[in-house]
């Protein structure tokens, strides 16, 4: 009687696939999935966004609208009026100021980020692909412009182009396209040399083909966790400029001039300061930890782990 018996292995069995392959994005969206907090957060950062874009829909009130018989109502005192977070000092409704804020402070900061990732990534891409002199002169030039504080940049081109979102605008840009090129140089300096770039040139492609097909494309990842970690740097960096009289102008609404003019009666209606200033920790939070557990998804090296 035999116990044991001999089984070849099935070969209908051996060629199923049954984990589908997944695209570098598709796993990198697979790992962010897997970290709740992350998740959580991007929800609320979804959530500003929804109320920045849709929030003024739902009251009846301008956000520069006035009305001195109802100034300082505090919140949730006057829900049937459609002041639910209150009024400001000059009447003001205080959510649909907040509402206004947000889409200001949150598109100035994509527009910065956007226009700094197109001016970097150009540059360091061409700094890095054509290297030796071009590529010193190039990098130098940063490495100078970087030296000086980018606070003196901001501040000297507000006094002198005046206070205006357009100038926030320039003024941001041009103190910090320059940690994208370095970051984009770097990277390229190492994709350049790879066989698939190296056999692309060989058939013949030029620059921009190489650059828009093989070498941008592999830098995404790095760019998308640099800009998630700037966009609340810009914001806080607009609530200090606001705070300091150089930010956004009132009668404009801006979370940094928010936070300004409730600093100023925080003794007596603290809800005008809170309001605005827990708006902006919590898109900072959201946004700082949105982009570490983007990191670590788009981290080739923890791939399929």
């Amino acid at each position: 009687m035999e116990d044991f018996r001999l089984v070849g292995p099935d070969a209908t069995k051996s060629e199923t696939i049954y984990k589908p392959s997944l695209t570098f994005w598709q796993d990198a969206w697979r790992r962010f999935k897997q970290n709740k907090i992350a998740l959580f957060f991007l929800f609320i950062i979804l959530g500003f966004t929804f109320i920045a874009i849709f929030g003024q829909m739902f009251s009846k009130y301008q956000y520069m609208q006035q009305n001195l018989a109802i100034r300082f109502t505090e919140p949730f005192k006057d829900m049937r009026s459609g002041h639910w977070l209150g009024t400001d000092d000059f009447g003001r409704d205080l959510f649909v100021r907040l509402a206004q804020a947000i889409k200001v402070s949150m598109t100035l900061a994509i527009v910065v980020v956007v226009i700094c990732v197109l001016i970097g990534t150009i540059y360091g891409a061409v700094s890095a692909y054509f290297g030796g002199r071009i590529d010193q002169l190039m990098t130098r030039f940063v490495e100078i412009v970087m030296a000086i504080p980018s606070l003196i940049y901001i501040i000297l081109l507000m006094v002198v182009l005046g206070n205006n979102l357009t100038t926030i605008i320039i003024a941001m840009t041009l103190s910090r396209w320059l940690n994208y090129s370095l970051l984009v140089r770097g990277e390229v300096l190492k994709l350049k040399e790879t066989e698939y770039v190296l056999a692309s040139r060989a058939l013949g492609g030029n620059f921009w083909w190489i650059m828009i097909k093989h070498l941008i494309p592999n830098t995404l990842g790095i760019i998308i966790v640099r800009l998630t970690t700037d966009i609340p740097q810009i914001i806080f960096t607009e609530a200090f400029l606001s705070y300091i009289g150089l930010g956004v102008p009132i009668p404009q609404a801006s979370l940094g001039n928010m936070v300004s003019s409730g600093y100023e009666v925080i003794d007596s209606h603290l809800y005008l300061f809170m309001i605005p200033a827990v708006a902006i920790s919590l898109i900072t939070l959201a946004f700082n930890i949105v982009g570490d557990a983007l990191s670590d998804a788009l981290n080739p090296k923890l791939r399929n782990s």
